[in-house]
């Protein structure tokens, strides 16, 4: 009887440990393509007219806010908006212990992406940055509980797959 336990309770821990490697295989997929997809998020503005203030196509409309045409308008939007995805990635899945460090230009990022929706344009180098941070300050919290939630949920993938290769190793 106590060795058909042992391979129930096996055979769950191979289960459980295929599971784990599974999502963390996931979620390096996620990641490795939002990583891949920045280079052509910074060109979508290539496609926007530049010769115009407004934009429309069947699924949006752009208007230019304030910039010369669409396509500087885009431009703007994207680069921020790709930095910030980059940026947002290397905070989360970063392990060392100066990761906080990143905060800084994420927080400048994210503060150049509010200047440039702000279709104020000359509103954008008066933005106070102290007023930014109200704004701010949520996204930056919300980013660091998803950064905390993931690295838990990976430390955790991960320390069960030691312990799982400690006792394997006694049996």
């Amino acid at each position: 009887m106590q060795p058909q336990m042992k391979q129930t309770s096996t055979r769950t821990n191979m289960r459980s440990r295929r599971t784990g490697r599974k999502r963390q295989f996931f979620i390096g997929g996620v990641i490795a393509l939002l990583l891949a997809i920045t280079p052509f998020i910074f060109y979508l503005y290539k496609f926007a007219p530049d010769d115009s203030k407004v934009w429309e196509t069947a699924i949006f409309t752009f208007e230019s806010k304030g910039f010369s045409n669409v396509q500087n308008f885009i431009h703007a939007l994207f680069t921020k908006i790709t930095f910030i995805v980059i940026t947002t990635l290397w905070f989360i899945t970063s392990k060392d212990w100066w990761k906080w460090a990143i905060l800084i230009p994420l927080t400048m990022f994210l503060f150049q992406f509010l200047g440039v929706i702000n279709y104020q344009i000359s509103y954008i180098d008066d933005f106070d940055f102290w007023y930014a941070l109200i704004i701010i300050a949520p996204i930056l919290m919300f980013i660091i509980w998803i950064g905390y939630e993931l690295n838990k949920t990976i430390g955790d993938i991960d320390l069960r797959e030691e312990i799982e290769e400690e006792l394997e190793s006694y049996r």
